[in-house]
């Protein structure tokens, strides 16, 4: 059975637990306190870092490439496209969005960092969220009608908007109209830590 070292805040092992209850397979989540990371943590991942997924031999960290892996081992129902070549832009599209939003999102994740630099994170965040806001009034999910990889990936950001004092501008409206799709899907809510319900009033 898989074995998903998770943070209960944690928005990239979100991620993982976003796709496990898509997949509706057994597997068992095991929460770590991230202030306080079990010894054997370090061990399976050298970065010392959740999520990390157990299989058998098989230890894999970074929430993406957990990701792929499960949609390989089971691929119903397929979160990546079929295609090689839209599976390489859907590829594409999860690096840009790892470098033009996720990349502050550790930002705003990180207790150490200064006022500047969080109100710095929360602008980009929301910047670059508005210029794509418009493909959201044309389509249901960001490859078009069917949910996919790249839902996954955004939807713990879109949860923690208002955790991270992120400001709802009329130009993100149908960013989150989209988002309330995400969160109404079965396996989003079941994919909800205590700490994540508490997130959102």
């Amino acid at each position: 059975m898989m074995k998903l070292y998770s943070g209960t805040s944690c928005p990239f092992s979100h991620r993982c637990r976003i796709v496990l209850f898509e997949k509706g397979m057994d597997f068992e989540i095991l929460d770590v306190d991230i202030h306080s990371k079990p010894e054997d943590l370090a061990v399976m991942n050298p970065y010392n870092e959740v999520p990390v997924l157990v299989e058998r031999e098989l230890q894999l960290y970074e929430s993406n490439i957990i990701n792929e892996y499960i949609d390989e081992r089971f691929p119903h129902p397929q979160l990546m496209p079929a295609d090689p070549v839209m599976r390489a832009r859907a590829r594409l599209m999860l690096f840009n969005l790892e470098r033009e939003l996720f990349i502050h999102v550790k930002t705003l994740e990180d207790a150490s960092a200064s006022k500047k630099a969080l109100e710095t994170a929360r602008t980009t965040i929301r910047d670059n969220l508005t210029q794509i806001a418009p493909l959201f009034t044309k389509q249901k999910f960001i490859l078009g009608e069917e949910f996919s990889m790249l839902d996954v990936a955004i939807a713990p950001l879109l949860w923690r908007f208002e955790h991270y004092g992120i400001e709802v501008t009329k130009g993100l409206t149908p960013v989150m109209k989209y988002a309330e799709r995400l969160f109404s899907r079965e396996a989003f809510i079941d994919s909800l830590t205590a700490n994540e319900k508490a997130m959102r009033k």
